[in-house]
């Protein structure tokens, strides 16, 4: 956007014979009109719209930065620009248009986001399709209340990618700030679908295991956002995770801890929102059947260690939450009950997250598992009998200092769950439950 700066003093509308210039110009000189209009044209690269920034981000810089009153926009493009508020949204389909208007021959009508046909967000998977399971589920549950990152590990055929993709039927709906921002970098990677304003529904990526860093993280020659911030509020599924090439898999640690994608390019550097909830599957061992019940496992000692050190250290201890997959037995598999629904479960989840709303209102921080150290001390209340349970878990495990502020982290959100203020013995007694399989299959 900086480079457009110089241009704004013009008062011109540029336009070459080989197609449109991508920028935003002023097309009134005085003073005294320079706050009324502002026009923003696509660049034409190979017969499509090629946007150096994000549509929404330029209508807002119109309306905050420069007082900008009136934006063209491209005609397709119009729903996205329309979120903005105080600035007014006039669909363009070509220069002649803009002209047209400008002349008073033909006026163009503004559009406007109506809030009050947003559609209830609807989703085709249910919890209740998933038979047994109860651990996992849980797993899930307290992840969904608290934002947390998850680790699913069990044999082929278990469920892990059947949970996971119904992981968003569970969590909180979208607020308008997390709308607009989602919104935003998905206008920037040109993927909100015609004739829609915003995403109004969670991102769920699932990236294949032969996907490269580059498109995991963003960039390229006209850099636009990876995989990774395309999740930005939402769910990353990466199933066979230990396939993902490393660097691939090394370069989700800034991400998971800072928010962000930081991309250095000879373009320049771009930072990309990346607030996301990881949920990574995996198998035990290369064949699957390491410590399944009544199949036996064909991987040497050599081959399972190197199958589990694909997935490093630092990285693992990135995750909050370890659980264990278990085959499902024939007795679960054909029972007709229903299992719970997801409204169900989203109802304790919301009421979770209520609490943590309240908890962490006016600091930015939306859930327990974006904490800073500072808040995890504050808000972390252990009773006596937890504070015990904790130590001792500390000196017998060799806990990081991370792994023991993700405990505290998880242990607050089973707590607000169970809508208690102070973290008890059986709240940390669970989170610790779910970090312990670091220890069964990597021997840490």
């Amino acid at each position: 956007m900086k480079k457009h700066r110089k241009l704004l003093t013009f008062g011109v509308v540029i336009c070459l014979a080989a197609g449109l210039v991508a920028g935003i110009f002023y097309y009134k000189q005085t003073e005294e009109e320079r706050n009324l209009s502002l026009i923003y044209i696509p660049k034409v690269v190979d017969g499509t719209n090629d946007f150096w920034t994000s549509l929404i981000q330029g209508a807002e810089m119109a309306a905050k930065e420069y007082n900008i009153k009136k934006v063209f926009v491209p005609f397709q493009n119009a729903y996205e620009g329309s979120v903005v508020d105080g600035v007014d949204v006039l669909p363009a389909k070509n220069v002649m248009d803009v002209l047209a208007h400008i002349k008073g021959e033909k006026v163009i009508e503004s559009v406007k986001y109506d809030f009050d046909a947003e559609e209830e967000t609807k989703y085709n998977v249910d919890f209740s399709d998933v038979k047994g399971q109860d651990q996992a589920k849980r797993a899930l549950e307290i992840a969904a209340a608290g934002g947390h990152n998850c680790l699913l590990i069990g044999p082929p055929g278990s469920g892990k990618s059947m949970l996971a993709k119904r992981l968003p039927t569970i969590l909180p709906d979208m607020t308008f700030e997390e709308r607009l921002e989602t919104s935003k970098v998905y206008s920037i990677a040109g993927k909100i679908p015609s004739g829609k304003s915003l995403v109004t529904k969670r991102p769920f990526r699932s990236p294949h295991h032969t996907v490269s860093a580059q498109a995991l993280t963003g960039g390229g020659a006209n850099p636009k956002p990876g995989e990774i911030s395309l999740a930005h509020n939402g769910v990353m599924f990466m199933d066979e995770f230990p396939e993902f090439d490393r660097r691939a898999k090394e370069s989700l640690r800034q991400p998971l801890e800072d928010g962000v994608v930081t991309v250095s390019r000879a373009a320049g550097t771009f930072t990309y929102p990346s607030s996301i909830m990881l949920v990574a599957a995996m198998n035990p061992c290369p064949c699957g059947y390491f410590g399944h019940p009544t199949r036996q496992c064909t991987c040497s000692p050599a081959a399972k260690k190197r199958y589990q050190d694909k997935v490093s250290g630092p990285l693992l201890d990135r995750i909050d939450i370890h659980v264990e997959v278990a085959p499902v037995e024939y007795n679960e598999l054909s029972d007709n009950n229903e299992g719970e629904k997801s409204r169900d479960i989203k109802k304790r989840v919301d009421k979770a997250r209520a609490i943590q709303q309240k908890r962490f209102a006016g600091t930015g921080i939306t859930c327990n598992a974006k904490m800073t150290p500072k808040m995890t001390k504050e808000c972390c209340v252990l009773s006596e009998e937890a504070d015990e349970l904790l130590h001792e878990s500390f000196d017998n495990f060799s806990m990081s200092a991370r792994a023991y502020d993700k405990v505290l982290r998880l242990a607050r959100t089973i707590a607000d769950l169970a809508n208690s203020e102070e973290i008890k013995l059986e709240h940390i007694a669970e989170a610790l439950q779910f970090r312990a399989l670091d220890r069964k299959y990597w021997e840490v």
